[in-house]
């Protein structure tokens, strides 16, 4: 399915992102023609597509600016025929802190670019999801069907956002579909997020500080999330779908904290961290995802289990050349 690409022009918001830098390569590689939209700053940084191979990233089309500016996103999608709308606020600590950022970014920049893509004809409209719209399973593993429950006002945006690109598609006939991803790690991610604190305390140290220790989840590793991608694009037939996909099993924080000092030949002490722990009520214990669906339209199934993956994270935070702070925040 992926060769049906090769030669079409795409578009990829959020592409200096862990998952859209990832995303970025391999649509190059299969032959396309790459906007890649990077969040407009001064120093015209490019965030994780500096991780690219040079050759791939001489490639690219990359163009600074906000998914929050309608005017922008109408000039930003001109020509092109496949949209991959990864573009979002994603941090769920920082969602309690100031969510009407998370809606403006995750709502309003979704609608600016769903009409933008309803100008130009676009082919194929791809959102990214996030199984953080389930909260705290009711059942498990998670199929399409779950409830939605938002339980941070990350998890509410992206419901909202969600939503949108479904009535786009039964209001206005928009080729648009819904890719929800379980919790994907791998190279490049963000030390907020839960591998890469663990990986890179683990390495520094045989200390580990961390919130909570078991919630489980289904971690979907980033090559695996740009295929269901690439299998996806293409197809004319997908409109107002909403795809899963995942691995189908779940291991808690404090698994992942054993497997990652098994591979690193360490026995790591857990600290509990305050400050990373959600407010009770807000707290998800557990996602296993149901990627039945993904295997039946796409042909898709996860490449890598956990400890593949975590071998990969590990070799590249080992790399010297990289600058870790200390620690974030938030």
């Amino acid at each position: 399915m992926a060769a049906e690409l090769s030669g079409k022009s795409v578009l990829v918001t959020g592409a200096g992102g862990f998952i859209g830098s990832h995303l970025t390569e391999a649509l190059v590689k299969h032959g396309c023609r790459v906007r890649a939209l990077i969040h407009y700053n001064a120093t015209s940084f490019i965030a994780n597509l500096n991780h690219a191979d040079r050759n791939i990233l001489s490639e690219i089309e990359i163009v600074f600016g906000d998914v929050q500016d309608g005017h922008f996103c109408d000039k930003m999608t001109e020509g092109i025929e496949i949209v991959f709308h990864l573009a979002a606020l994603i941090g769920i600590p920082y969602s309690y802190v100031a969510p009407v950022s998370y809606v403006q970014t995750n709502i309003t920049g979704t609608v600016n670019l769903l009409n933008a893509s309803l100008k130009n004809s676009v082919e194929h409209f791809l959102h990214t999801s996030t199984s953080e719209v389930y909260g705290t399973a009711v059942y498990t593993p998670i199929d399409e069907k779950h409830p939605l429950q938002g339980q941070s006002p990350y998890s509410a945006t992206k419901i909202g956002a969600d939503k949108l690109v479904e009535s786009y598609h039964r209001a206005f006939g928009l080729n648009a579909t819904v890719m929800r991803p379980f919790n994907t790690f791998g190279p490049r991610q963000s030390l907020r997020a839960v591998i890469p604190t663990i990986v890179t305390q683990a390495i520094r140290s045989d200390e580990v500080r961390i919130g909570s220790t078991t919630p489980k989840r289904d971690m979907t590793f980033v090559l695996d999330n740009a295929d269901a991608y690439l299998k996806a694009a293409g197809r004319t037939d997908l409109g107002g779908e909403t795809i899963h996909y995942g691995t189908g099993k779940s291991y808690s924080i404090g698994e992942i904290i054993k497997l990652v000092g098994g591979i690193l030949g360490k026995k790591l002490k857990v600290i509990e961290d305050r400050e990373r722990i959600r407010p009770e009520k807000s707290e998800v214990m557990e996602l296993i995802c149901d990627y039945s669906k993904a295997k039946k339209l796409l042909g898709w199934s996860p490449g890598y289990d956990l400890e593949k993956g975590l071998r990969e994270v590990i070799d590249f935070f080992n790399d010297p050349s990289l600058e870790i702070p200390d620690r974030y925040h938030i």
